[in-house]
């Protein structure tokens, strides 16, 4: 899911493979096979910004598809993977060290960290996940037909934005403004602010920012909203989620509802999105490596893909929380509410 500003805390490495590469070379997908000779054995790079919840979720769903394609860690698939710590020296480094070695495919998970590779790797299918607008970025130059060897998913759906800023308008009366906590730095989070105060202009909301560089940076930048917004809301910023413990904290302590962009967050302690799976999401672009993995196909052929089965998402133990009294029809906007009304 983008050029970064760092972290709080910068690493010596930012790699931390989570398996030592093997010496034997790897196969290729689309090489032939007699009945003697063994499966194909596959070698794959991921490059990850930063861990948190939903990052992490894409990462394991992507591993997840491959495995039931029976493409499998510890069987036939090396996974090499690296964690740029939120740093971008990290992640430039990272997509060097991914170029210059061999593997059958390169995942990057975040805006920062597909462009890293975008810019880096040549020779290789290269997919992203993570990613809030892979055109705006220029990450590809179509999202039809991406050309070049990148494609993916974007882990936006503008309209998710749209439907939650309307909730917020039609179930809030009372919030006339909402306040954002952003890392200015993130072009994914500039573009989402963008649409939600574009959205919320449309009833009459202020947008108010409040700017964390970093991940040290997020609790004063929440404090400040306190008294200045009626409600808080956060962006798929990866500074900012890292860190939205404390976000969740000042809204509980003082009461003020906490609307995000993602489903783990919601789980973590945010009371509504708008929104989907980032597992799910994971293992959409999973799907897409084994296309070319095991059937050759070519990113540049393969369009890029937006979620599309969108819902409100609600946690009744933070509303609880932040004092939200949760109506019949704020739940009667739920469409599976056996799963996206968290009790």
């Amino acid at each position: 899911m983008v050029a970064l500003t760092g972290c709080g805390t910068k690493k010596e490495s930012g790699s931390s493979p989570s398996e030592t590469p093997s010496s034997s070379p790897t196969s290729s997908a689309s090489s032939s096979q007699s009945p003697s000779e063994a499966p194909p054995s596959y070698k794959i790079a991921i490059s990850q910004i930063v861990e948190h919840p939903s990052l992490d979720a894409t990462r394991e769903g992507f591993l997840a598809a491959l495995k039931d394609a029976g493409i499998e860690e510890g069987k036939n698939l090396k996974v090499d993977l690296n964690i740029a710590q939120g740093d971008s020296t990290n992640n430039l480094s990272i997509a060097q060290k991914i170029a210059s070695e061999k593997f059958d495919l390169a995942l990057g998970i975040a805006t920062p960290s597909a462009l890293s590779l975008a810019q880096n790797v040549k020779d290789i299918p290269v997919l992203f996940a993570a990613v809030t607008d892979p055109l705006a970025d220029h990450v590809v130059n179509s999202l039809e037909k991406p050309g070049g060897n990148i494609s993916g998913a974007s882990d936006t759906n503008p309209e998710a934005i749209v439907q939650l800023m309307d909730f917020i308008a039609s179930d809030f009366p009372n919030v006339k403004s909402v306040g954002v906590v952003i890392n200015e730095g993130e072009s994914n989070a500039v573009i989402m602010a963008k649409k939600a105060e574009e959205a919320l202009a449309a009833h009459n909301i202020k947008l108010v920012r409040a700017a964390a560089a970093n991940t040290s940076e997020v609790k004063q930048a929440a404090e400040s909203l306190v008294g200045r917004a009626d409600a808080f809301y956060i962006t798929l910023d990866n500074t900012v989620v890292s860190a939205v413990d404390s976000i969740i904290q000042i809204a509980n302590d003082k009461k003020i509802p906490f609307f995000s962009s993602d489903r783990d967050t919601v789980e973590k302690g945010a009371f509504a999105t708008v929104g989907f799976k980032y597992y799910d999401h994971g293992y959409q672009v999973g799907k897409m490596a084994v296309e070319v993995l095991k059937d050759g196909k070519k990113p540049a052929d393969m369009p890029v893909t937006v979620p599309d089965k969108l819902d409100l998402i609600l946690n009744l133990k933070s509303a609880e929380a932040q004092g939200i009294t949760v109506t019949d029809a704020m739940k009667d906007k739920v469409k599976d509410k056996a799963n996206n009304i968290i009790e």
